[in-house]
């Protein structure tokens, strides 16, 4: 389980960058904002163990349908 921070967390140890895209829009028409940003945070999460990482947390907001994550050990 990974956990999802807002900010960068104190006392962890940083494991490096995940940037993650999805298709933010079909047939030209924007898809929900919230659904987004959902489906961005999932994949992240994902990507998270693979860094030896068990926390995230977002680096800047979703632009084009992808967002970049700070992944970082924290030793829960």
């Amino acid at each position: 389980a990974v956990r999802v921070v807002s900010a960068a967390p104190a006392d962890c140890s940083k494991r490096g960058e995940v940037e993650v895209p999805v298709k933010h829009n079909i047939a030209f028409v924007d898809r929900n904002a919230l659904r987004v940003r959902e489906e961005l945070e999932t994949l992240a999460r994902n990507e998270a163990p693979g860094l030896g990482a068990d926390t995230i947390s977002p680096l800047g907001e979703p632009a084009g349908g992808s967002q970049r994550f700070g992944a970082w050990q924290c030793g829960r």
